[in-house]
């Protein structure tokens, strides 16, 4: 199974940035087989379209503006996934909703799609996730393994040096 976990957000932006930080967590604290890509697709748009194209799982960890408690934490499925982006609160969702089209219109859309969006709490300027953003990525973290264990993929923790 062709899998992606892509991380999308800016990292100068507080918890517009959660995306990023969910994938650096899951390389640094996982390992995973050979046919699974962790991409920080950071704020790119269309440079992504080639790493996404006919994947069989592809989720994407975000930031996204739900209305919700800031820290909630939603999971999205295939086509709710495209909807949201029609409310954008930064460039790179523009970016990935025209990724995901074009993927559509050319018959190379992920075979699965999943969202896990979190609801920032903070966007102000700042390189480190607000205290409710960093509660929610470790939250975000387990959900992203335990929907790869679900598809069937191994997922085993780095063993901790001191």
């Amino acid at each position: 199974m062709r899998t992606l976990v892509l991380g999308i957000g800016n990292l100068l932006l507080s918890d517009e940035g959660i995306g990023v930080r969910i994938v650096e967590a899951l390389e640094e604290r996982f390992s995973l087989p050979e046919n699974v890509d962790v991409i920080d697709g950071g704020t790119s748009g269309m440079e992504i379209l080639q790493d996404i194209a006919a994947r069989d799982l592809l989720i994407v960890a975000d930031a996204v503006r739900s209305q919700h408690e800031p820290g909630s934490i939603f999971v999205l499925h295939d086509d709710d996934v495209p909807a949201l982006f029609t409310q954008k609160i930064s460039p790179h969702q523009l970016g990935l909703s025209d990724v995901l089209m074009a993927l559509r219109m050319t018959d190379e859309f992920p075979r699965k799609l999943i969202l896990v969006g979190i609801e920032p709490a903070s966007l102000a300027p700042s390189m480190s996730l607000s205290d409710i953003g960093q509660q929610s990525m470790e939250i975000a973290l387990e959900q992203v393994v335990n929907i790869l264990r679900e598809h069937g993929i191994t997922v085993t923790p780095k063993e901790v040096t001191a």
